[in-house]
């Protein structure tokens, strides 16, 4: 028998750019995506935004949330997963989407509007590690770390590690005192000619808070 080679389309791409890239297998739905940004194969982004140079690595789902920018998301994370209504008789979600079973015309708005009042917020460099889930309603800082398999049920604070299940604070990224720096110098928002101008001295970052902070 002949073989068959399949060629299938890169996992990361060579070249990023003004214009979002989207992978082929994945889905975006109501939601905004800013310049630089590469979503990965098998991602779902509903309902949300998703910050300029941010990525995901792919099979990713993200719903009802904000993404800031150059975060850095691997695969298999769960951004914002469906709560499910425990106070009513049954938690099975034919209860809220009634049509789909037959037993009403329409389905529960009321219901989803529940579930996009618990937004999550993802602040700017924030690395969220592989198969990680930020669970609803929970904001993480900007420049903290999320561990893989991590599941996040409370805030996290800027520059913050956090690991486990449930999450808990391993340790600071940065001292506090260099932390409150960084974030005073927002780099993040820093326009593109900024960025080029000033990307040799984001490698050494006792230079970089002399020269910027």
């Amino acid at each position: 028998m002949k073989a068959t080679t399949i060629t299938l389309p890169p996992t990361s791409p060579r070249q990023l750019g003004e214009q979002p890239l989207v992978h082929e297998t994945s889905k975006i739905k109501d939601s905004t995506l800013g310049p630089w940004t590469w979503i990965g194969p098998n991602t779902s982004i509903t309902e949300s935004t998703f910050g300029d140079y941010s990525y995901t690595a792919g099979d990713v789902s993200i719903i009802y949330a904000d993404v800031g920018k150059f975060c850095s998301i691997a695969s298999h994370v769960r951004i914002n997963p469906g709560n499910h209504p425990m106070s009513r008789v049954t938690q099975h979600h034919m209860t809220y989407r009634r049509a789909q079973y037959g037993f009403g015309p329409t389905d529960d708005d009321a219901f989803f509007d529940w579930r996009r009042a618990a937004h999550c917020s993802i602040g700017h460099d924030v690395w969220i590690g592989h198969a990680a889930v930020i669970m609803p309603g929970v904001s993480v800082g900007a420049g903290a770390v999320v561990g893989a398999g991590a599941v996040v049920t409370k805030d996290v604070a800027p520059y913050t590690i956090v690991v486990g299940v449930p999450a808990r604070p391993l340790r600071d990224r940065f001292p506090r005192a260099v932390a409150e720096k960084l974030l005073a110098i927002a780099w993040w928002d820093w326009p593109r000619d900024l960025l080029e101008a000033r990307f040799n001295d984001m490698n050494d970052l006792e230079r970089f808070i002399e020269t910027y902070g």
